[in-house]
């Protein structure tokens, strides 16, 4: 179930006026350390990186210290990408504290199991024996879309869901392998494309043109060009984009996150090492991240897909207070129906720094 309540502030008829009229009426000079007077500076900061960005932000923000929330377009479903791979990562662990699985435990790579995507996964051959350690470094530091669905295929597809939806009952819709993610696109285009393996994924990737990806479908599918539907593979993927599948509110991703800082989605050790893989992560160095003070770590996970970006993670803070269970802050951002992925990325870094301004950074 997706919440859809409107953000109260919607009702401004341009994200450009939104911006004039709060940075208008709130300074920088009313950023709080404490309570929640952080809120109004943040969103209208958020509101002016809204405004200079072609398609539109979503940005869910969480003290983790005092509980105080603030979310901009938080509350709508946003599509996830490679930010489902958090959830995946929580099952897994949580059958390693089962003793179901251990890290040292070796996974089979089949045939069916190659994605295209970023990661050295692919470059292994059919059979190859992995193991859980180096398919979760790959799924987390590099975003290995191959890696993830070894993973799902090992702890089960059902079981990354019924996880998921324990911690946050509601705002997730189904998360699914990201095998079938491209099956979904391409069925856009026509049914049969629900029937593609991984080497068709492939080599559709290998394509420079769509022209030329529309015409090798057609092929591999054993039908002729006209066949297709009459859309563009942008349209395809817009169509997609508007079912549930591995889309959740900012809100639902942000209690994932606060559930895994806190401490009731995994063990202290299981914690401590997934949070250790996701401050490593190679990707997403010009998003939140770029915004944040050099000082503060940040544990996360990136997702790019096509028109549609996401950074979501926890903000390390020093505290010299022993009684602090936590002193993070919950990030959640997401960009969407912006072609370019540079335009895209300077949307988070925005955001990044709109966190930093908002006093709620310690020093």
């Amino acid at each position: 179930m997706f919440f859809r309540r409107p953000l109260r502030l919607q009702a401004i008829p341009t994200r450009a006026v939104l911006a004039a009229l709060l940075l208008g009426m709130l300074s920088s000079s009313a950023v709080a350390q404490d309570g929640i007077e952080w809120s109004g500076p943040f969103l209208a900061r958020l509101a002016q990186v809204d405004s200079q960005t072609p398609g539109r932000l979503g940005v869910y923000l969480k003290d983790m210290q005092t509980g105080i929330s603030t979310s901009y377009h938080g509350e709508e479903p946003w599509y996830l990408a490679s930010a489902v791979k958090v959830p995946i990562a929580i099952t897994v662990m949580r059958q390693v504290e089962q003793g179901v699985l251990s890290l040292d435990t070796t996974v089979p790579l089949l045939a069916s199991d190659y994605v295209d995507g970023a990661g050295p996964t692919n470059g292994f051959a059919p059979g190859t024996a992995l193991s859980v350690s180096f398919l979760m470094e790959q799924m987390l530091v590099h975003s290995d879309n191959t890696a993830s669905d070894m993973l799902i295929r090992l702890v089960g597809l059902e079981r990354v869901n019924a996880v998921t939806r324990e911690l946050v009952p509601e705002g997730f819709g189904p998360i699914t392998t990201l095998a079938d993610v491209r099956r979904r696109v391409y069925s856009e285009l026509h049914p049969a494309a629900l029937g593609l393996s991984g080497n068709d994924f492939l080599a559709l990737k290998r394509q420079p043109s769509e022209a030329g990806r529309l015409a090798l479908l057609a092929r591999l599918l054993g039908v002729e060009r006209r066949a297709l539907a009459p859309i563009s593979l942008g349209e395809a993927y817009e169509r997609y984009y508007a079912t549930p599948y591995n889309s959740a509110t900012l809100k639902a991703y942000g209690d994932l996150l606060s559930a895994l800082d806190a401490g009731t989605a995994l063990s202290p050790d299981s914690t401590q090492y997934l949070l250790g893989i996701m401050r490593r992560a190679e990707t997403g160095a010009l998003r939140i991240k770029a915004g944040l003070p050099p000082t503060v770590g940040f544990a996360h996970k990136t997702g790019t897909q096509r028109a549609r970006i996401c950074d979501v993670g926890l903000v390390d803070q020093p505290s010299t207070d022993p009684a602090d269970t936590s002193t993070r802050l919950v990030v959640v951002a997401c960009v969407r129906e912006v072609a370019s992925t540079a335009r895209a990325e300077r949307a988070l870094r925005g955001t990044g720094e709109a966190v930093a301004a908002a006093g709620l950074i310690r020093r």
